[in-house]
């Protein structure tokens, strides 16, 4: 009768390999087989398998058990059949139909998952189910589905390793040529603005994945893996040619295996978070991707490149990395550092301000209603410094704006035009961002959001990272508290929170002089306080009289050091953190000279 047949104990104990034949009869018809009652019943179709309790360890048993029902479904599965097999799951189905196309092309057989399955059967290109496969049904909810020797085996088998090859051929598990795997998408998940609920971030945690890539990438001397659907073309190319190569392998493990530490990176952090534990984990993990090869690093003999930080903590947090190129040169791993430090700076202040920029020092900041008026004053404090620098605006670059920034003439000759290596905005009309991209064709213009506050700040050391709190303190998250007989007017306090704003951007040891939100002179950089504050008051000029002076730490001496040099030059307010054993003789001084002193009880070492 077709479909059904009888099968002797003794006939299957004696020719084990009549069990391919059954399943390729079970697969070819679909229809139930059925074994005589001294075997022991047992029901076969395309997904399940039944047997009474008088064979269950039979051969028959054994035969399902193995995935034999499979192995012949495929008819494909032994090494030495000569046939290839790629196993395609993804959750990211960008160019699924042309890595089938092609891998059908060349002769590939392939084995798929759901919606992978689904999606490729609908591009036309013929799919085994993996459940066929292993003659197990997805359960779980898709907990498990390719959680199963007939995958794992086809994977990991060394093929050059004899009982490798034997062990699954007992249990008629064929191997796998080919894995290509993406993961589910926990990284979008979690971060999407919509946000997550702890048991559906859980749930979008993948399981099967990971192994499967793992695996394979153990394995990568047999198995080609990709997880980048920017690689298959690649992959195609290397098929054709009908070449091995070693490297071309490894790099495809690499990748995979970076794929999947980058996404349980993710896990962790997200998990982390979720635990209400400490900031500083015992122990954590950077993903990073990199964005660009930099011609050169801090100095020309110096290999660079430059990475964007993939932790969630990072995700729509702004800052220098993430921004926009409009126009100019590739950016250099010097211009990432002093955008940073000008972008980080100006966007710290309330007000429409600019901020230039050198060495990842602030040269010139100046705080404006009008704009144009912010920008010129800026390049007045320093246009030596400025020349070649770094701008930085808090608010768009419109036309009027970019036409000064390109025209604008340096006040050390009133002829010579100033000179940018990277203008850095929120944003840019689009009349502004015609104009500038007329000043110069090396002219780097960047478009970036402002950094949230709260990140975690990293820096290496040799053989370490230290880690801690960025810096988000600014004038309106402390008190200026008088300790000096002199109260300081409106405006000299106006002046005193400019210029401690500025100096918390300005490298130790530094002192800021300022006056209507203007700075005049800084110095920093220098080993002792007092040559730092010498080199702000000769930038300043006489326009330091009245001003006010603030310094990134308490300064340890008074008479005749900087405090006593300060008040002799003629500032009306200083601001400093205070602390020192010697505040007595600050503030001692500083009534003496009739100036005002103001603790803070804030300091901003930046190293």
């Amino acid at each position: 009768m077709l479909g059904s047949l009888t099968v002797t104990k003794a006939a299957a104990t004696h020719h084990l390999h009549s069990r391919v034949s059954i399943a390729a009869h079970l697969f070819t018809t679909h229809k139930p087989i059925s074994v005589s009652p001294q075997l022991g019943s047992i029901s076969l179709n395309k997904r399940t398998i039944t047997s009474s309790s008088h064979w269950n360890s039979g051969p028959v048993r054994a035969m399902a058990e193995a995935g034999t029902v499979a192995e012949a479904k495929a008819g494909v599965h032994s090494s030495g059949s000569g046939v290839k097999q790629a196993l395609i799951s993804l959750s990211d189905k960008h160019d699924l139909a042309l890595l089938g196309k092609g891998l059908e092309a060349l002769g590939y057989s392939i084995v798929s998952t759901g919606g992978t399955a689904s999606a490729l059967e609908e591009a036309g290109i013929s799919v085994t189910k993996v459940e066929e496969l292993t003659c197990f049904p997805e359960m779980l909810d898709g907990r498990v589905k390719t959680l199963h020797p007939s995958i794992h085996g086809g994977i990991l088998a060394k093929r050059d390793q004899e009982h490798h090859m034997e062990a699954l051929n007992k249990h008629g598990i064929g191997t796998f040529d080919i894995v290509v795997v993406n993961l589910y998408p926990f990284y979008d998940k979690v971060s999407s603005k919509s946000g997550i609920t702890f048991d559906d971030g859980i749930e979008n945690i993948d399981i099967g994945g990971p192994a499967m890539i793992r695996a394979a990438a153990k394995n990568h001397k047999d198995v080609l893996v990709v997880v980048d659907s920017k690689d298959y073309a690649d992959l195609l190319e290397f098929l054709k040619s009908g070449k091995d190569d070693e490297q071309f392998r490894r790099k495809l493990a690499w990748k995979a295996f970076q794929h999947v530490a980058s996404y349980d990176s993710a896990v962790s952090e997200w998990l982390w978070k979720q635990t209400a534990g400490d900031k500083f984990p015992p122990s954590f993990t950077v993903p990073l991707s990199l964005k660009s090869s930099l011609r050169y690093g801090e100095n020309p003999h110096q290999k660079a490149a430059f990475y964007v930080d993939k932790s969630l903590s990072e995700v729509r947090a702004g800052g220098i990395a993430t921004a926009i190129q409009h126009h100019g040169k590739e950016m250099s791993y010097n211009n990432y550092l002093d955008a940073d430090a000008a972008w980080n700076c100006v966007t710290e202040f309330e007000d429409p301000t600019c901020v230039i920029v050198k060495h990842t020092n602030p040269c010139g900041v100046a705080s404006r209603d009008n704009i144009l008026e912010a920008y010129r004053l800026a390049v007045r404090a320093d246009p030596v410094s400025a020349f070649g620098g770094i701008v930085a605006f808090n608010v768009e670059v419109d036309e009027a704006l970019a036409k000064d920034i390109r025209e604008f003439r340096s006040p050390t000759d009133g002829e010579t035009r100033m000179f940018y290596e990277i203008v850095v905005a929120p944003k840019y009309t689009e009349k502004g961002l015609e104009t500038l991209r007329g000043k110069s064709k090396t002219l780097r213009i960047l478009e970036a959001s402002k950094n949230e506050k709260g990140k975690l700040s990293l820096r290496q050391v040799g053989g370490g990272w230290l880690a801690q709190d960025s810096d988000d303190l600014t004038p309106e998250d402390i008190q200026f508290n008088t300790v000096s007989e002199k109260t300081p007017i409106q405006s000299e306090l106006s002046d005193a929170k400019f210029a401690w704003l500025c100096v918390k951007h300005v490298k130790s040891n530094a002192i800021v002089i300022a006056k209507n939100k203007c700075m005049l002179g800084m110095g920093s950089g220098q080993p002792n306080r007092v040559e730092s504050l010498r080199i702000a008051f000769r930038k300043a000029g006489e326009e330091a009289k009245g001003a006010a002076l603030a310094s990134d730490a308490f300064f340890p001496f008074a008479w005749n050091d900087a405090v006593e040099e300060a008040c002799q030059n003629g500032v009306g307010v200083i601001a400093e953190p205070g602390g020192s054993i010697r505040d007595a003789d600050a503030i001692d001084c500083c009534n003496r000279y009739g100036v005002s002193l103001l603790f803070t009880n804030v300091r901003h070492f930046r190293h």
